[in-house]
């Protein structure tokens, strides 16, 4: 599969490339070192809403740019390889999900998303066998009654609203509410220098607004939330495994040992080789995946478990491969290869892991 992007995605490239250069991976190490209790740069934060991002899924009769699924890979893959850390990915799928499926009332919320800079986070069920966590809602005369935990949720800390799923009556449904003193965050740094919460509900009243589409359209946005979700986390590793491979090939082509540059021995070509040839099966999964969403294919959820699995497994073997052939120098803070590691792993955890994307495409493909 060609990796070609119209002249309009390419201009959307130029331009987050452009904007990434001031947010290189030294500023991931800064914000870390400082201990920044945001964990991701807000000057960046707001070029990025200015620049409309938070609305490229959204459609144009809805204040967005209806750039499509591709055109958030894009963005999502450049902000792979400068590892910059914001609330785009979450706040521009749970705007596309308010756009497609939310009420008038919720699709009036859209210009302050798009244009005034407010972020959404998302609170999925968890994919793990081993976690307990999940929401209950219960009726309450007008209102809903929302009790339960959600665990690892990106940038709850500052988010200003949570698009959560939660079961009632043992249905699973989607609810949009303020992130409020009623809901307990509780807040830590990760490997990746990322802040990521555990939330808390207990009895926290809902309006019977809060609720996102109309019952038969549940299971819709189920599969419309995983998808997008971990397509658009491919096309960051995606980005991430590209650039960590760029620049061991770089180190290769620097670093001598015993007067000779190492790029030169041929067991470190083949493995280089091999990692080439696995990072464009890659890309063309990725670009399938994201094809498939903006095409509306009806298996376009399997091949985005497929690009979430392949990405995922690929972007620890680019890593992995990266800090090896740096040598010691690369096991240490000194080198900015580790930081390519660190997200690769978390990255591969959020919205489902390779195990449970490998299981559900295999599940989805009848296997």
């Amino acid at each position: 599969m060609a990796y070609v992007l119209t002249e309009e995605q390419q201009m959307l490239s130029d331009s987050a490339r452009d904007l990434f250069k001031a947010a290189p991976v030294a500023l991931v190490r800064e914000l870390r070192d400082q201990d920044n209790e945001v964990g991701y740069s807000q000057d960046l934060w707001k070029e990025m809403v200015e620049m409309g991002l938070n609305g490229l899924l959204v459609s144009e009769e809805n204040g967005g740019m209806d750039f499509g699924w591709r055109g958030m890979g894009v963005i999502l893959e450049e902000c792979g390889r400068t590892l910059s850390n914001s609330p785009v990915l979450t706040t521009a799928v749970a705007a596309h999900i308010i756009d497609r499926y939310g009420s008038e009332e919720q699709k009036a919320m859209l210009t302050e998303i798009i244009t005034g800079g407010k972020s959404i986070t998302i609170a999925l069920r968890s994919t793990s066998r081993m976690s307990a966590d999940e929401c209950i809602v219960t009726a309450d005369g007008d209102h809903y009654l929302l009790s339960g935990t959600k665990q690892m949720v990106a940038n709850a800390n500052t988010a200003d609203y949570i698009l959560l799923s939660a079961l009632s009556d043992g249905v699973e449904q989607y609810y949009l509410i303020e992130n409020s003193d009623a809901v307990q965050v509780e807040t830590e740094r990760y490997m990746d220098s990322r802040m990521y919460s555990r939330l808390s509900f207990d009895s926290v009243k809902l309006s019977q607004s809060a609720l996102v589409g109309v019952a038969k359209a549940q299971r819709a946005i189920a599969t419309t939330l995983i998808s997008g979700l971990n397509a658009l986390l491919s096309a960051e590793l995606l980005g991430l495994m590209t650039e960590a491979f760029e620049r061991t090939v770089g180190y290769l082509k620097e670093r001598r040992q015993f007067g000779v540059l190492i790029g030169s021995f041929q067991a470190l070509q083949h493995r280089a080789a091999d990692l080439y040839s696995e990072i464009e099966l890659v890309k063309s999964i990725v670009i399938k995946a994201l094809d498939a969403l903006d095409d509306g294919d009806p298996i376009a959820t399997a091949y985005c478990s497929m690009a979430k699995a392949k990405a995922s497994k690929i972007a620890q073997l680019a890593t992995n491969e990266g800090v090896q052939m740096y040598g010691g120098i690369g096991m240490t803070d000194d080198e900015e290869i580790g930081f390519f590691m660190k997200r690769a792993r978390v990255a591969a955890e959020q919205f489902g892991s390779m195990s449970y994307h490998a299981d559900r495409f295999a599940r989805l493909s009848s296997y």
